[in-house]
């Protein structure tokens, strides 16, 4: 996979909650979680846009650990929705699973980093 693809997996995926939160119904809990997802879901991409732009190292694994836990959220808030049986339909199941493969993708790229790092830290002895 191309790290472009990421750039534009994270950002269909926010689009695709936005569009997806329109046709849950409005009460008091339901549009918690609105808020909640639409907030998480479109962090991802951004946060992994600036990291694209990272002035350092260090700056471009903190925004993938941003990026991260904001698709940790994400995929949280989704499961609320699963389990509150307010949303059953094909695409919904696309978004949920599209939520654990951009979770995985940047928990390996943040894994990847760390061993970068590591191995930086090694040669500077």
């Amino acid at each position: 996979m191309k790290e472009n693809d990421l750039l534009h997996r994270t950002f269909i995926f926010g689009v695709n909650c936005l569009k997806f939160l329109r046709t849950l119904p409005s009460s008091y809990d339901i549009n918690v979680v609105k808020v909640q997802l639409s907030k998480s879901a479109t962090s991802i991409g951004a946060n992994y846009e600036e990291s694209q732009a990272g002035s350092s190292r260090a700056d471009f694994r903190n925004k993938i650990r941003i990026a991260l836990r904001e698709a940790r959220e994400a995929n949280y808030w989704l499961r609320i929705v699963k389990e509150l049986e307010i949303a059953e339909d094909k695409e919904f199941a696309q978004l949920l699973k599209e939520s654990y493969e951009i979770k995985n993708i940047l928990g390996a790229i943040l894994n990847k980093q760390k061993k970068i790092k590591a191995l930086d830290c090694f040669f500077l002895l």
